[in-house]
């Protein structure tokens, strides 16, 4: 399980990212060159993507709990805004839904 959370953390970085580099250009009026490497985030999430146990909703379901924490925690860290006990409680609550539904894989 720490192997599967680990790539969906990788994979969420990649994700993140690839748009939050374009949305510097848009919105901050960052350099446009940012959109290659944003490129390359993208298309390394896409490929992240292929390394999961199946294309399925219930992976990507799983995925999405993991996306949740590590969305929160780059705003945190990148953004440095301060996260509210909600953001903390919904990013657990994410969080274990994914572990529920990585452990519930191959007994469905």
């Amino acid at each position: 399980m720490i192997k599967t959370a680990l790539l969906f953390f990788i994979t969420a970085l990649a994700e993140i990212i690839g748009c939050f580099l374009p949305w510097l250009w848009l919105k901050k009026g960052a350099s446009v060159w940012l959109l290659l490497p944003a490129a390359l985030s993208l298309a390394l999430f896409v490929w992240l993507l292929t390394l999961h146990p199946a294309a399925s909703g219930r992976v990507y379901a799983a995925y999405g709990g993991v996306y949740v924490l590590t969305a929160l925690l780059w705003l945190r860290v990148v953004e440095g805004i301060k996260l509210s006990a909600w953001d903390w409680t919904g990013a657990l609550i994410a969080f274990s839904g994914m572990l529920i539904i990585v452990a519930g894989w191959g007994k469905a």
